[in-house]
């Protein structure tokens, strides 16, 4: 019962990490992620899913809300012209710098263990 309490106190902190998010940078955390998968450079929309962890459905929405708020580009594939791949526009590169100095401070235990994520990488 004790794990189950620890991951509950984990997940209010997520949600109400993610509303100060949202309302600081007016996109929500799985866009935020998205941005910050895209900074070495482009990828497919399954590759997305990969590193996002979230299902193909849930990928085309994602991106189509990104692509909308005029984040990322599409672009056909070079070699496979039905392959589709994502990179971040200029607008998008300037909000992930914005987002990237996130200031918002994480509640606990989120904050401890965020911090002992970076100090181990």
């Amino acid at each position: 019962m004790e794990r189950l309490c620890a991951i509950r106190d984990i997940y209010r902190a997520i949600c109400s990490y993610e509303e100060s998010f949202h309302g600081r940078y007016g996109i929500c955390l799985n866009e935020g992620m998205l941005l910050c998968s895209l900074k070495e450079g482009q990828l497919s929309s399954g590759e997305i899913a990969e590193k996002l962890s979230l299902s193909c459905s849930n990928t085309s929405k994602l991106i189509r809300a990104v692509e909308e708020k005029g984040f990322i580009t599409r672009n056909l594939g070079k070699i496979d012209k039905r392959q589709m791949y994502f990179t971040l526009t200029k607008e998008g590169k300037s909000t992930l710098e914005i987002v990237l100095k996130d200031e918002i401070d994480l509640p606990e235990p989120l904050g401890a263990y965020v911090q002992n994520q970076i100090k181990n990488n």
